[in-house]
């Protein structure tokens, strides 16, 4: 019925372990979803993929599970990390000694040998609680896996440790003369009517996973991806031209980079000159290192005192790396309930520190601004946002990881100076994504330490490849069809939910007002009688539909939504450092669903209908008590389905890794959690 753990004689014979690593990547896509956080079947599977990979690697180091850890890094954050440790207590693993294009270092230590405090590198999964002034910040590995890790990268780099402990290390994975570069870039569909709406219709109908099924309480139903904002699931051509990647002999690797490079550039209206493109593992890192870049700029400037704006709606990736920057301020500047910036306020504000000189020395040098918020949907007006930045004389800086997917973006025309973007938001989950920026920001910028992040990024080949047949796709099928589809779904998903009784939208709520225009399909909503963590555990059981809970890594204007008090905020600080197994169970939390190209308006009937039904439950007080206050059961009941979805999740990495999931036990306490 669904993937069935392989006995010993299903083990594939040495000689064809390419196949069975490209076998085992293809089966990990099928269920591929964003790690930690999603109450799907899809997520849960991804989580133990991930976490099973880790463990694997743990094995291959001959380490002790417990007391050491596994951290998946870039090659650029593995010499940052490394260099925080003892080197004899830290070793690292490559992927370039497999010779796959991976970018991938697995980097083992201690775990009491990891540094605490700030991490070198900060954003999305680095923390536990962010609070307007205090930042909880979770343990290793999380601490320092900052940002969405390169998931299917890891679990094919420990695949291809498996299979090369088997005895294929003579193999090493050899090139195919017969793949070039134009084997994976041209396009293989001489339909030219292979664009547009059909081509929208197509992938929606063919995204890899589409077909495949979970367990439900009506038994098995087809998955309902809901969770786009958080990651995209991808397609067949995207995969091929990862998995030909791999074939590529080494010589034409810069080829690759230099052709994404190229679309990239077009994608985003960023010609080189006078942008540059360096890519990154994903929109944190690109984010961190703009830091760094403007750190070294801002550091000329002795005269004033750099100060960096950005706003309440802002993902911990586009807030955190400012907020402890040396020698740079940090201003927050606030939004209203839909999620607008005041624009009159800003430019008053711009005008107050950089023109009138009324805050002494400090100056605005940069706006730092999401594009696109991933808890409301509020799309920013970039045009005006970046008419009054430069009017005053500061940089902009646009995170585009919600919106690049979903909208044009011209940089030249919006005059972005630095942009940031991940890949796997824009259906190529393989582990890249990218700094867009205006070369001449680079000028003060080492050139030695330039060079290793360029390295570092496109070590990454598979990841890079993916993503320009990603972009070529969004292309070939519009932008501005992509948007109509895309606001199709999220007017009528409006519609719906706010009718539903007991169901509270946040946001731009009214899909015939005039802000509908600036909003894009991420949903975030409560049931006023049923915990945030119930609802979305029976949207998986009851339909099948994978959605996200929580603050969404954008705490503070996730409990600004949900109006929780300071002394409220202080009191789950407390808890998380002191009592976290349990504090995080319970925090406050809302549901959010987010759509993508492959996405129907099926797929948000089927949503309401299930809703409709969790929200006609009756509840127990204490339930109801919970959901008041947004807060989350500490315990969610076990259900004769539940018991499905775990055996289908044990299945799926038997089914990848060709191991039973018990051959690691300490993963089922994270499975719990789940």
């Amino acid at each position: 019925m669904y993937a069935q753990r392989p006995t010993s004689s299903d083990i594939p014979p040495v000689r064809s372990a390419f196949s069975e690593l490209e076998r085992s990547v293809y089966a990990a896509l099928e269920t591929y979803s964003n790690v930690h956080r999603g109450a799907g079947q899809f997520s849960q599977a991804s989580t133990a993929l991930f976490e099973h990979a880790r463990a694997m690697i743990l094995e291959y180091a001959g380490g002790t599970a417990g007391e050491q850890v596994v951290i998946f890094c870039t090659p650029a954050r593995a010499r940052a990390l490394s260099g925080l440790l003892d080197p004899a207590r830290c070793r690292i693993f490559s992927s370039r000694e497999i010779d796959l294009p991976l970018g991938m270092r697995a980097l083992v230590a201690p775990r009491a040998a990891f540094p605490t405090g700030v991490p070198f590198e900060t954003g999305g999964g680095t923390i536990r609680l962010v609070s307007p002034d205090s930042v909880v910040w979770a343990n290793a590995p999380d601490r320092f896996e900052a940002g969405t890790p390169a998931i299917l990268n890891a679990i094919a780099y420990a695949k291809a440790l498996q299979l090369t402990g088997r005895g294929a290390e003579e193999l090493c994975f050899k090139s195919d003369p017969g793949i070039t570069p134009s084997k994976i870039f041209d396009q293989e569909e001489d339909d030219p009517e292979y664009s547009g709406i059909r081509l929208l219709e197509q992938l929606r109908q063919n995204w890899i996973g589409k077909h495949g099924l979970v367990p439900t309480e009506s038994g098995p139903q087809p998955y309902i991806y809901l969770d786009n904002a958080a990651s995209t699931p991808t397609f067949t051509p995207v995969w091929q031209a990862a998995r030909r990647t791999w074939h590529l002999a080494e010589e034409h690797w810069p080829e690759v980079v230099q052709k994404v490079k190229l679309l990239c550039a077009d994608f985003f209206d960023a010609p080189c000159p006078p942008y540059e493109i360096l890519f990154t593992s994903n929109t944190t890192e690109a984010i961190n290192l703009a830091a760094q870049i403007l750190q070294t700029r801002f550091a000329g400037e002795a005269s004033i005192r750099p100060v960096v704006l950005n706003t309440l709606l802002e993902h911990h990736s586009n807030e955190l790396p400012w907020r402890g920057l040396p020698g740079v301020d940090h201003l927050r500047f606030p939004v209203n309930d839909e999620g607008f910036l005041n624009l009159n306020d800003l430019e008053q504000t711009l005008q107050s520190y950089n023109r009138d000189q009324m805050h002494g020395m400090q100056r605005i040098r940069l706006v730092a601004v999401c594009g696109a918020s991933n808890v409301l949907g509020t799309v920013n007006n970039l045009e005006e946002i970046s008419r009054i930045t430069h009017r005053y004389g500061a940089y902009l800086l646009v995170d585009a990881a919600q919106l690049a997917a979903h909208r044009a973006i011209s940089a030249m025309h919006l005059k972005i100076d630095l942009l940031a973007f991940s890949g796997h938001k824009l259906y190529a989950p393989f582990g890249t994504g990218a700094l867009v920026l205006r070369k001449d920001l680079l000028r003060n910028f080492p050139a030695e330490q330039l060079e290793s992040v360029r390295a570092s990024g496109e070590e990454n080949v598979t990841g890079i490849a993916a993503l320009g047949k990603a972009i070529q796709l969004l292309q070939r099928i519009g932008m501005d069809t992509i948007r109509t589809a895309e606001d199709q779904l999220t007017e009528y998903a409006l519609r719906e939910l706010t009718a539903l009784p007991g169901v509270e939208v946040y946001g731009v709520t009214d899909a015939a007002g005039p802000n509908f225009s600036h909003r894009g399909g991420v949903i975030s909503f409560r049931l006023k009688e049923v915990p945030y963590n119930l609802a979305a555990r029976l949207l998986a059981e009851y339909g099948g539909l994978g959605v996200r809970t929580g603050c969404f890594c954008a705490h503070l204007i996730s409990k600004r939504m949900m109006r929780i008090h300071p002394a409220r905020e202080s009191l789950a600080n407390f808890g998380a450092v002191y009592f976290p197994d349990i504090t995080m169970r319970v925090v406050p939390g809302l549901i959010r669903v987010s759509f993508g190209i492959e996405n129907s308006l099926e797929d948000v009937h089927s949503l309401v209908a299930v809703l409709r039904r969790i929200s006609a439950e009756p509840q127990t007080p204490f339930a109801r008590l919970v959901a008041s206050t947004c807060n989350g059961l500490p315990q969610l009941p076990v259900s004769e389905t539940s018991r499905q979805i775990r055996q289908f999740i044990e299945d799926t990495v038997g089914n990848v890794f060709h191991e039973s999931f018990s051959t690691h036990p300490f993963l089922t306490k994270h499975l719990d959690r789940s």
